[in-house]
């Protein structure tokens, strides 16, 4: 007669196995949980163009024709653009934005005070890739403008910031620097590896910088500042190297 078929073998009893599933990068859980400390302090969320216009990204900034900030060799501008656009993008000089105050500026131009917003973004510098700079990488940036804010407020925030991020377990320190679009001027470094590694350039919104958006400085002061993300989530979690978030490694992105 006729073989017969044999039922397959199947235990319903046994456990299934889970599929494995995704999850988000570990920058941009960093970054989401960032928006969510600065959220309870009051900040809002703003965005803005990657591609900017040198008002934006220079003259509104207190960067003037002649800064070296300028140079062709610490900005990437657009020569495709400039090729589609024609003339009046040669003389423009497209580029991808260098740091996320592009967005304050946008914002001020449009909004009277007071203001209190961050905006969080991807920003682009020609740096040779080792291991704690990359080419592209990730800033969230502040801004408080409003009567009678002073130098102690930004250490505060920054302050609250640092020890909402890393529950405490973090020192940090300010060191004096210069920035065109900040007077005074603040470096930020925070405790990592025995040593300091930077995290942050801050200070109090430069008087040029309110008037080109038209608000009076003799009436409202300012206080800015830039967290690179990469840098604290390498603090938070101990990585080394920078690297290690762009070269989608899945047994390094599984770890988080």
């Amino acid at each position: 007669g006729r073989p017969s078929a044999k039922a397959a073998v199947f235990d319903p009893t046994v456990p299934g196995t889970r599929p494995r599933l995704g999850h988000l990068h570990p920058i941009t859980q960093t970054a989401e949980e960032l928006k969510d400390i600065m959220g309870r302090l009051g900040f809002t969320v703003a965005e803005g163009p990657e591609v900017e216009d040198p008002w934006h990204n220079f003259e509104a900034l207190n960067i003037p024709l002649d800064h070296p900030a300028r140079d062709p060799l610490d900005n990437f501008y657009l020569a495709a653009a400039e090729r589609t656009l024609g003339q009046a993008a040669e003389q423009q000089g497209w580029l991808l934005r260098s740091q996320t105050s592009t967005v304050q500026i946008r914002v001020m131009e449009k909004t009277r005070p007071p203001v209190r917003i961050i905006s969080v973004g991807r920003v682009y510098r020609p740096d040779t890739a080792d291991a704690t700079h990359y080419p592209m990488f990730h800033q969230i940036e502040g801004l408080l403008v409003d009567r009678h804010v002073t130098m102690a407020d930004l250490k505060s925030v920054l302050r609250l910031f640092a020890q909402s991020f890393f529950e405490d377990d973090v020192h940090i320190r300010f060191r004096p620097s210069f920035f065109p679009f900040t007077e005074p001027s603040v470096e930020v470094d925070m405790s990592w590896q025995g040593g300091w590694i930077e995290i942050a350039g801050a200070g109090m919104v430069d008087p040029n910088v309110l008037r080109a958006v038209g608000y009076d400085p003799e009436e409202v002061t300012g206080l800015a500042f830039g967290v690179g993300i990469e840098r604290i989530c390498m603090g938070r979690h101990g990585i080394h190297d920078i690297r290690e978030f762009y070269r989608n490694d899945v047994r390094f992105l599984h770890q988080f």
